[in-house]
């Protein structure tokens, strides 16, 4: 599998494409308007103490306080998370911190839509191949790596760096797979100068106050997104790329010959149609090559996948082309997962199956199609009405958040009042008004439907209320209001 990273960069606004085998992945982006503060470590000053919720929010100069729950600030037992043996008890908040303490946090969450940003007080540190996590002594290797001997191998490296004795704990990234030692000590060395750098920040900054930033999205993408499949890094800003190159030559020199200027006249996002992907990204439909497609969701408690054949009539009978738009379907939902970046709770429900082995195929398909995702999920058994439910990481806002806003004439509902409801809110309206006011004339000002549909359909009952008030009425088009807006004034 060919794999390419573009980068666009405005004046205003970066954007980085992950495009596999010629199709778009993943998308992000990074708008001085809309800075992200995920990793971002804060002095911060507790604001307040909720005991029945156990958590505390916190004063960190953001716009909204943030939130900090006990599960955020004590650290669990990694050893335990595996086995048999329950973690202890959580302690109560109001031991753990109180109402004007001051407290070092880093943010795990940016703020979603009415929320705060989330926080923690279990600080980590990221670099290419490591994860320094100060004052602990534990090592750790990232259970995307999956062979035994390798995992071994890496957490013996770490433990010979650190002498045996280990001020801070490590966890060894995926991309730290195959590498050598000197790359981790490199990395160690780089880590530990980071975090002297932070803690003299944190004794002499006032609460409210940043100390700690994390890269721009740019180098960002070379530390977490960079890996062997990777054949070219194209950016089309020279600036940027100076900035990329000095991180490559100094983190991932051997790779740096990947790392290209792109200088051609058509826009870096129009290879591989990245820019109408996104458009695409943006729609509630997303067409299968089968002829089926998806319906996708996305509501403030979960998202939900409907799965459609659509078109698609098969060539041997009703199972089997269900059975092959779910496995299409699958592959999809994958994709659709990363390219929109939706998280929490989402619910794909494939078309119902009747064979167990069919459905177990439909399974493996979406998990082996999700295991190319960063973010951590999981994902259910299907269920006898053909339901999914899974879990996916949310830790930044999804791409439909981050590029759109409720539309103003719905509100976000996605529906409008048809004109023939309109018409008898204004029939209401005019009676409720005839009888409370006095007036000699009636004026209503509505959009030109609004008001044909009343003429044409309901002179009649204009006619009846005119009598009935005693008042003319009269109707004016108003080419700028909306379906449902609607004025009567009395004259």
């Amino acid at each position: 599998m060919s794999e390419e990273i573009l980068i666009n960069v405005t004046p205003s606004e970066t954007r980085v494409a992950v495009v596999e085998d010629g199709l778009l992945q993943e998308v992000y982006l990074e708008r001085k308007s809309q800075d992200s503060y995920l990793g971002n470590i804060y002095k911060g000053r507790v604001s307040r103490v909720l005991p029945g919720m156990q958590a505390a929010f916190v004063e960190i100069g953001l716009a909204r306080t943030a939130f900090l729950h006990v599960s955020d600030i004590v650290r669990k037992n990694p050893e335990l998370e595996d086995s048999d043996t329950e973690q202890p008890p959580e302690p109560l908040i109001a031991e753990l911190v109180r109402e004007g303490e001051l407290v070092t946090v880093q943010v795990i969450k940016d703020p979603l839509g009415s929320k705060g940003a989330r926080l923690t007080t279990n600080l980590s540190i990221p670099s290419r191949y490591l994860v320094l996590l100060p004052g602990e002594g534990s090592i750790g290797v990232s259970v995307r790596i999956d062979d035994e001997d390798e995992r071994r191998r890496l957490s013996a490296m770490l433990e010979e760096l650190g002498s045996g004795e280990q001020e801070h704990g490590y966890i060894v990234r995926t991309n730290a797979e195959g590498v050598e030692a000197h790359a981790l000590a490199t990395d160690r060395v780089f880590l530990a100068r980071v975090w002297q750098d932070i803690e003299a920040k944190i004794k002499q900054s006032e609460a409210g106050v940043c100390v700690f930033e994390d890269l721009s999205l740019a180098s960002r993408s070379m530390r977490d997104l960079m890996h062997g499949e990777v054949d070219k890094v194209r950016i089309d800003d020279t600036q940027v790329l100076t900035q990329v190159r000095k991180f490559t030559h100094r983190f991932i020199p051997d790779w740096l010959d990947r790392v290209e200027l792109y200088s051609n006249e058509r826009p870096i996002f129009d290879l591989y149609g990245v820019e109408d992907e996104i458009q695409r990204a943006l729609s509630r439909s997303v067409p299968l090559k089968s002829g089926g497609y998806l319906v996708i969701d996305q509501t403030e408690a979960m998202t939900t996948i409907d799965v459609n054949t659509g078109a698609y009539i098969g060539h041997r009978n009703l199972e089997e082309t269900i059975y092959k738009t779910n496995l299409e379907a699958a592959d999809s939902c994958a994709r659709q997962l990363r390219l929109r970046n939706l998280g929490g709770i989402i619910i794909v429900d494939f078309i119902d199956m009747l064979s167990e082995q069919h459905r177990d195929m439909v399974l493996r398909t979406l998990k082996r199609a999700l295991t190319r995702d960063t973010a951590k999920f999981s994902v259910s058994e299907i269920t006898q009405l053909g339901l999914v439910e899974m879990t996916r990481k949310r830790t930044t806002e999804s791409l439909g958040h981050r590029l759109c806003v409720s539309c103003p004439t719905c509100d976000g509902r996605g529906v409008i009042k048809s004109a023939e409801t309109v018409s008898f809110e204004i029939i209401r309206e005019i009676m409720r008004s005839g009888r409370q006011f006095e007036a000699s004339k009636i004026m209503v000002m509505a959009s030109p439907d609004v008001v044909d549909k009343i003429l044409d359909e309901h002179s009649t009952t204009v006619a009846e209320l005119e009598e009935m008030l005693g008042k003319s009425i009269h109707f004016q088009l108003e080419e700028q209001y909306g379906l449902e807006m609607f004025d009567v004034v009395l004259l």
